[in-house]
């Protein structure tokens, strides 16, 4: 099994294959419009304008699961992100990501991939501490644990890696750079 053997609901309704992304290296992030890592959207639009010519997608599923931070419809959060950050990546519709409603694709992501933890530094210890009065057994099992988490696919399908949000972005786009 892997990431061609789903599809997923795009931002405008239409239900996308991801099988037409054959080919190509793929970053899956869930993200949301009100959190304190919406500024990856910056980041993240800049790897796409460098490395979408040479195989690169971005598909952003936006997801109201941690702390109602993507309260908005489908449209709300496709015209924030479009006018606020200009991003051009693929956008799908708003899903869950942990739990019964939790969309098959995370399913088979938040299965096959561990957190490996929030890494060092301030950021990490707040992370640690808000997402551990959510789940007390976090650390143990591969659930996503907030908004910005990032599965990088490879060319082939098959997770490459997956980046906690309190992961650097420029380790994230060496990653994706060394995949294309």
């Amino acid at each position: 099994m892997n990431i061609y053997d789903f599809s997923a609901k795009a931002q405008d309704g239409r239900e996308v294959p991801l099988s037409d992304y054959k080919g190509k290296v793929l970053l899956v992030v869930n993200t949301a419009t009100g959190c304190g890592f919406t500024p990856q959207y910056d980041p993240l639009q800049e790897l796409y304008d460098e490395c979408h010519d040479k195989g690169l997608e971005i598909l952003d599923f936006p997801c109201n699961q941690f702390a109602d931070q993507a309260p908005g419809t489908d449209d709300e959060i496709h015209t924030f992100c479009t006018g606020r950050f200009g991003i051009t990546f693929p956008q799908f519709s708003k899903v869950d990501v942990n739990g019964e409603n939790a969309i098959p694709l995370f399913r088979w992501l938040t299965s096959n991939t561990r957190f490996e933890g929030f890494g060092k530094g301030p950021m990490a210890l707040v992370m640690s501490g808000v997402v551990k009065k959510m789940d007390k057994d976090y650390k143990n099992n591969g659930n996503v644990k907030w908004n910005f988490t990032k599965f990088l696919i490879d060319r082939n399908g098959n997770i490459a890696a997956r980046f906690e949000p309190t992961e650097d972005m420029k380790v994230v786009a060496a990653k994706v750079k060394e995949l294309l």
